[in-house]
């Protein structure tokens, strides 16, 4: 069932760096981004892949990992991911990218978690310092960076406690994602 799937998917930010995603498997994964619905069926989105260590190395240090995670700078080298996908937005298609790339980026994520990987969808970005490394063209607005690989951490689901909904990590680093309860979401009105 999709719960099952969605629940496995979550946002890992420790990966088995030396188990490498081939090229192939990341365009299965676009594949699945290019089948979801687009925003007037424009399909303004456009991919980047990146699966060698040289152009891995380029993106990670354009990227914030874990806001809640003061102490933590992001994962140490070993846990890196092994894989990107970054997603652009062609402004010649348009200019308003409307929730396009969040539901490429979730079909994305689940077909990674179906494939027995790991994700990190990551919306803080040093655009511009990426656009110079990787010469994005002007054209391409820069959306989102999909961080992938085999997890090498274990995240688990828990209930909001105090309206506290930062994650967190335990004495164990296992790494805690608070949720509200269907019934505080749902407005009965």
């Amino acid at each position: 069932m999709i719960e099952n799937l969605i629940r496995r998917s979550r946002s890992c930010r420790r990966f088995h760096e030396n188990r490498n995603i081939d090229a192939e498997t990341l365009k299965e994964l676009i594949n699945l981004a290019r089948l979801s619905p687009s925003s007037g069926n424009l399909q303004p989105l456009k991919y980047i892949i990146s699966n060698t260590p040289e152009k891995n190395n380029l993106i990670f240090p354009c990227l914030a990992w874990a806001g809640y995670l003061k102490d933590w700078p992001g994962p140490q080298e070993g846990e890196r991911p092994s894989a990107y996908i970054i997603i652009l937005g062609d402004t010649e298609i348009t200019k308003n990218f409307g929730c396009d790339h969040g539901i490429a980026a979730q079909s994305i994520l689940l077909g990674a978690t179906e494939n027995g990987l790991g994700g990190c969808i990551i919306g803080s970005v040093q655009r511009e310092r990426l656009r110079d490394l990787l010469k994005i063209p002007g054209r391409y607005e820069i959306l989102l960076a999909i961080a992938l690989g085999v997890r090498k951490e274990t995240i688990v689901i828990e209930e909001v406690k105090n309206n506290d909904i930062r994650y967190w990590r335990d004495e164990k680093g296992i790494h805690h994602v608070p949720k509200h309860s269907l019934s505080e979401i749902i407005l009965e009105l």
